[in-house]
């Protein structure tokens, strides 16, 4: 069993600091498969956080779970606001 350095709870701090920033979310698809967009943290709620992509390609919101981010399906980085 792989040991997870992190909490839950360190994970909504973390996103909780990014509220209203420009962010960039990576999403791993599984079997190699990897999805890249510029977006802005829009909301949070207890058990999940809704993301608004900046990317004319993607329509409308969408949202994960902070559990997403421990098993690391998306990965949520700052990005330098322009």
């Amino acid at each position: 069993m792989i040991k997870v350095n992190t909490t839950i709870k360190a994970i909504k701090e973390m996103v909780s600091s990014l509220h209203l920033k420009p962010v960039t979310v990576k999403l791993n698809l599984g079997r190699n498969k990897f999805v890249t967009f510029p977006a802005v943290l829009s909301g949070i709620y207890p058990s999940l956080f809704t993301v608004s992509p900046d990317d004319k390609n993607f329509l409308g919101k969408t949202a994960y779970s902070y559990s997403e981010i421990l098993c690391g399906r998306v990965k949520i980085e700052e990005r330098e606001a322009k």
